[in-house]
């Protein structure tokens, strides 16, 4: 089934232009010229994500949002301008928009934005992948403990900071685990509403509620024999804890207006960058939880504690993206080599892949050069700017807000004067979380 967008643009032309774009790329698009147009579109029909210009001939985007939120309708919301008006910009941003853009607006970075921001709340792998192994003593003691671990029916939680490759010790986990042959269910917290949380988790009956015309497995379901991975716990709302403490504790679970339990034939694998013995203290987290998902724990290392790992994983995803991008490479130049030695790679491992699909992408030459990894090492101001106008200041404000919180994400959205799911939504968007 299609995603359904609703562009709000007075512009004709430009509105028309993008609806194109979005259709060419399997999204069904329906257009208005104002607010009221919007509203009345809104009641009346289901839309995935609504793309709104802030100056319209009648109302504003902004306003727009404000309905949104007031009406409890939760629907993606991206903002456009044409003003790069910062003040606006902020205030969509605190108001819950996941994104906003300047015009003019890039049709591939609009599209990208789009994937990202519609991409499913879950992951079923159905079979075992290949995994790079790492050789740094760091990581071949977290490969020890995974290998240890993984013939034990029990909880394990992975810690350690965005990027550093979480996910991939919970697939070495499970692929090494008895549960192998059953599917691996990966859940990203950080994007689940609460107020879906049940139904996502546990399923629901036919005729539940409006809308509800077949039966629908939950993620305990589709995990069933397997292993449930669930990322960002530390980011459960306080009502989806005490649900899944209820299944941890009990070993089953009812799906939404059914009539019999069901066995929680699952293992769960759970990992976060947050601090969750301070979340505990600061009442944001369950301790009762904490102890259930915490029968084994592993701490990974960040990428800059591993030098002897960072030319091998460049080189692993030089010929990853040589291959799918279509791109003949050969090597990189002895000085580029140097320049990822020497840089502290605060977006860890993700970022060192996302700066080596670049390089791949803009490699004039079989040999990567210094000057195509787009590493700038120059010094950095130790003042937060809140107000930042281009990318790269609002991805160094971001950096710098970790660095100084610790790497625990909510202090550092408090430091930013954002809502942490707006944070986490820049962070994927700059590849400084797992992937």
């Amino acid at each position: 089934m299609k995603h359904r967008i609703l562009i709000v643009e007075d512009n004709i032309m430009l509105a028309g232009q993008q609806k194109r774009w979005l259709e060419k790329s399997g999204y069904e698009v329906s257009t208005t010229i104002d607010e009221p147009g919007a509203r009345k579109r809104i009641k009346s029909e289901h839309f995935d994500l609504v793309l709104a210009d802030v100056r319209l001939p009648e109302g504003n985007g902004i306003s727009l949002l404000e309905w949104l939120r007031k009406e409890r309708i939760d629907i993606p919301f991206i903002v456009m301008t044409g003003y790069a008006s910062v003040p606006d910009a902020v205030r969509a941003i605190k108001l819950g928009a996941d994104d906003y853009l300047a015009k003019p607006v890039q049709m591939d970075e609009l599209l990208e934005l789009i994937k990202d921001i519609l991409r499913p709340s879950s992951l079923v792998y159905d079979k075992d992948r290949s995994l790079f192994r790492r050789n740094s003593p760091q990581m071949l003691e977290v490969e020890n403990l995974a290998r240890t671990v993984a013939p034990f029916d029990i909880s394990v939680l992975i810690l350690g900071p965005n990027g550093a490759g979480k996910e991939s010790v919970a697939q070495r986990i499970h692929y090494s685990s008895d549960r192998k042959d059953k599917p691996l269910v990966a859940v990203n917290c950080a994007v689940l509403p609460k107020e879906l949380a049940a139904t996502l988790f546990f399923g629901h009956m036919k005729g539940t509620f409006t809308g509800a015309d077949s039966n629908k497995e939950g993620y305990f379901d589709q995990a069933k024999g397997g292993t449930l991975f669930l990322d960002e716990i530390g980011t459960l709302s306080p009502e989806v804890q005490a649900m899944l403490l209820r299944v941890l504790q009990e070993g089953t679970y009812l799906p939404i207006g059914g009539n019999r339990d069901r066995k929680a034939d699952v293992r769960i694998v759970a990992a976060t960058n947050e601090d969750l013995q301070q979340a505990i203290r600061e009442k944001r987290f369950r301790e009762d939880l904490y102890h259930r998902l915490c029968e084994f724990e592993i701490m990974m290392p960040s990428l800059h504690e591993c030098p002897e790992d960072i030319l091998p994983l460049a080189e692993h995803f030089r010929q990853k993206f040589s291959k799918e991008l279509k791109r003949q490479t050969e090597g990189f130049s002895p000085e580029a080599g140097q320049l990822m030695l020497s840089y502290r790679w605060p977006g860890n491992v993700r970022e060192l892949q996302n700066k080596v699909k670049r390089a791949v992408l803009m490699a004039r030459q079989p040999v990567i050069e210094a000057t195509e990894l787009n590493i700038r090492m120059e010094s950095r101001s130790t003042e937060i700017n809140l107000f930042p106008q281009t990318e790269a200041e609002e991805k160094q404000s971001i950096l710098m807000a970790l660095e100084k919180s610790g790497g625990h994400r909510r202090k550092a959205a408090g430091i930013l004067h954002v809502d942490p799911s707006t944070l986490y939504r820049k962070m994927k968007k700059y590849g400084l979380l797992d992937k």
